[in-house]
């Protein structure tokens, strides 16, 4: 039975909700690169390599014959997924990037020293008054 109690724990902390939020953010923001991809940044590409159009990209590995399609090597899907991966893992190395910056001014930042206790500020004024007799 500990071992409910331990996951209803881990699950009401909040870190559970946080991944949940993050893993929905990521999705989307999945779906947005990939339409910047396909959508806006392929076809200018396709335009300049001479009006090529990636997703159509392929290779027929066996022709298509009655009743059964084609087999084919769709590279030019292959390289749009590439392009959305390197996207995404620029944007993720710059969000880890900035979060570790921030985490190092908070490290670098020095804690102001602490208040010198009752004792010791008592033992200083004896201490001064004996220097002054």
């Amino acid at each position: 039975m500990s071992v409910m109690k331990e996951f209803k724990a881990f699950a009401i902390k909040g870190n559970m909700i946080d991944m949940a939020v993050g893993i929905v953010i990521g999705a989307a923001f999945g779906k947005i690169v990939s339409s910047l991809v396909a959508d806006v940044i392929m076809p200018p590409i396709g335009l300049l390599l001479g009006g090529v159009n990636f997703s159509a990209l392929t290779v027929t590995l066996k022709a298509a014959r009655e009743g059964a399609e084609a087999v084919t090597l769709n590279y030019g899907a292959f390289i749009q997924t590439a392009v959305d991966f390197l996207i995404i893992a620029a944007a993720i190395f710059m969000v880890v990037k900035s979060i570790n910056t921030m985490k190092r001014k908070e490290e670098a930042a020095p804690a102001a020293p602490p208040k010198p206790s009752n004792q010791e500020v008592l033992l200083a004024e004896i201490r001064d008054l004996m220097k002054t007799r």
